[in-house]
């Protein structure tokens, strides 16, 4: 995938998936190593896995 400006990922991010998030975070670390991006992207795949587990147990919690 081409670099990406901030301002091109800042208008992406949010509709994006938490694999989408996760394939360019790992894109940003093996080809383009800019350090704030890497971090921007993590808190977000982080807030999204969190929320998609937190999610999960609170189902479980509702099963029983």
């Amino acid at each position: 995938m081409a670099k990406l400006t901030w301002h091109q990922v800042c208008s992406q991010l949010r509709g994006m998936t938490e694999q989408q998030i996760s394939d360019l975070l790992e894109e940003e670390v093996n080809e383009h190593k800019r350090p704030a991006f890497v971090r921007r992207l993590h808190q977000r795949y982080s807030t999204l896995r969190a929320a998609r587990e937190r999610a999960d147990i609170m189902e479980r919690l509702n099963d029983d």
